[in-house]
């Protein structure tokens, strides 16, 4: 076992932890945190995207002891005291989810895609969703949902 000392959320944590276990599954079953997904466990679907240090990641291809010392960010930190934040607003109010498996990664996608660029383009979104596999909307309501949250900041 190793220690792992991680910030998630703004709460600290120190574990013990197998050296192989994954980030995803350190997320999920360890410390409770199920809005991060596990969907191929390949890294190609997208739904396990949180932000490492402020830059979007698969957990699924990352060991949870490749963290220590660093600052997470999943789903769950989206919302707001008074409910939810923009991006979640705007997915609501444009329908750019329906089963929702995909869409944690997805906003934590788009979370460090805002972050670093307010004001994208439609093909910047674009190019950002195309690493992200979603069945359900047909993206272009996820589109005009991260569209309309650059425009609302």
């Amino acid at each position: 076992m190793i220690e792992l000392s991680v910030t998630v959320n703004g709460r600290r944590y120190r574990e013990q932890v197998a050296p192989r276990l994954l980030l995803s599954d350190f997320l999920r079953h360890t410390l409770g945190l199920t809005g991060t997904h596990v969907g191929c466990e390949h890294g190609v679907c997208g739904s396990c995207t949180v932000l490492l240090d402020g830059v979007a990641v698969r957990s699924c291809l990352l060991l949870a002891v490749q963290t220590d010392g660093a600052e997470l960010s999943t789903v769950e930190s989206l919302a707001q005291a008074d409910g939810l934040n923009s991006l979640q607003r705007a997915f609501h109010e444009r329908h750019a989810l329906q089963c929702g498996f995909c869409t944690p990664g997805i906003l934590m996608a788009a979370t460090d895609l805002l972050a670093h660029n307010p004001s994208p383009t439609r093909e910047e979104v674009a190019d950002m969703l195309s690493g992200h596999l979603c069945r359900c909307t047909g993206y272009e309501p996820i589109v005009q949902a991260i569209l309309d949250a650059a425009a609302a900041e």
